[in-house]
């Protein structure tokens, strides 16, 4: 047997208003996904618990199967892992987003989406004017980069930037969680100065003339230390690869041991390489056992509370990623289970990740459909695997 998991990131939301009380994943037309659907056995899940951060990193870390509270240690370090940034056991790594900061608030997390081209030389400035034996910037993909601190201490408290949008900066700066506040200090030095870097680069002065939102303050959030995680194939036998446009995911990835596979044009928004990455599935599918298709374009609209724009990416994730899927799992010698969920729900009206269980759905060959002919959050509350949590997802899946 072969394996497939489609992560449709932050696809699940909560009925809103302008979608005629519907969630997004009701209102979309999925009609490749509905007949996935009543070839299944379906369910909700609880990927993260409810003390620990709803954030991607978790909530993947548990569709895999492994213990978050053992292992997590953060985004930062699995964003390094899939850079190719090797860390010492004291090196302090964490997530270093570029954000748009007007009149004192947080405008977004996202600088407006900057390009990768023009983040290369935002990061290559603050290097330049910050770095230090013991700090250092690493250019990553858009407005998600990586910032690495020497004998860091994991003693501070970060707020991740898309949780507040609208709120003075000033309001969710570092703190310290104890120990001597050093780090939490560090860190809200760099934020201060990078404005100064960044506020007045050439860049930065194209956006604002363009009417683009300029890249004006760095962000760090999701400080850890290099985790220790068995891969894949020592908890499950499995050889697998993973299919993202997400830095956090491929290093995930990476301590799962599976192989990175990265899709020309995968952007991770709207306008991603959707027929790429399927076809990139299919060839994996074909020569391993397990494929993790990672799809994050959801999970943006989401966060921009853009219910329409949710709305269309899931369309395309039926008919660009799952039809395709579905129809090359078919006509394939060797059968496929496939699976579809979200890693967690990202809902429109309040633009972040919450604790909120998503729906799944699992479909084997061979199994009995448990009769649920819609895949959205109301109709999988009625299938036959109930409520599961955590790492139950994978031991269901491989049947463990």
């Amino acid at each position: 047997m072969k394996y497939i998991v489609i992560l449709a990131d932050g696809a699940s939301d909560r009925p809103l208003a302008r979608l005629g009380g519907k969630t997004p994943l009701q209102a979309a037309c999925t009609p490749a996904i509905d007949r996935l659907c009543s070839r299944s056995r379906c369910g909700m899940i609880s990927t993260v618990p409810a003390d620990m951060p709803p954030g991607s990193e978790v909530a993947n870390l548990a569709v895999l199967g492994y213990d978050v509270r053992r292992v997590y240690q953060g985004r930062g370090v699995l964003e390094a892992a899939s850079m190719g940034v090797a860390l010492d056991d004291d090196d302090l790594a964490m997530r270093c987003n570029i954000v748009c900061i007007e009149e004192g608030k947080i405008k977004n997390h996202s600088a407006g989406h900057i390009t990768s081209e023009e983040s290369l030389q935002l990061i290559a400035a603050l290097n330049e004017q910050l770095a230090t034996p013991w700090i250092r910037f690493h250019p990553g993909v858009s407005y998600r980069h990586l910032l690495v601190v020497r004998g860091g201490k994991n003693d501070v408290e970060c707020t991740p930037p898309h949780d507040v949008p609208g709120t003075p900066f000033e309001d969710v700066l570092p703190r310290s969680r104890g120990g001597d506040g050093a780090t939490a200090r560090l860190l809200t030095d760099l934020i201060i100065r990078s404005q100064d870097v960044l506020g007045a680069h050439p860049v930065n002065q194209r956006r604002r003339a363009g009417g683009r939102d300029p890249g004006n303050s760095i962000w760090p959030w999701s400080p850890g230390h290099r985790p220790q995680m068995k891969t894949l194939r020592e908890l499950y036998g499995l050889r697998g690869a993973v299919i993202s446009a997400v830095d956090l995911i491929f290093g995930l990835g990476v301590y799962a041991g599976l192989e990175t596979i990265k899709v020309p044009g995968a952007t991770g928004l709207y306008d991603t390489n959707y027929e790429g990455k399927a076809e990139a599935a299919c060839a994996a599918l074909r020569d391993l056992d397990f494929v993790y298709l990672h799809v994050e374009a959801s999970d943006e609209a989401g966060h921009e509370g853009n219910a329409e724009l949710k709305v269309r990416t899931i369309e395309a994730l039926d008919q660009r990623v799952v039809r395709p899927i579905s129809e090359f799992a078919a006509a394939l010698a060797e059968p496929v289970t496939i699976a579809l969920l979200p890693d967690h729900a990202t809902p429109c009206d309040v633009r972040t990740h919450v604790h909120d269980a998503v729906p799944f759905l699992i479909c084997r060959p061979g199994e009995e459909p448990d009769g649920i002919a819609e895949y959205n959050e109301e109709s999988c509350r009625r299938g036959s695997y109930g409520h599961l949590q955590g790492d139950e997802f994978i031991k269901a899946l491989l049947r463990r």
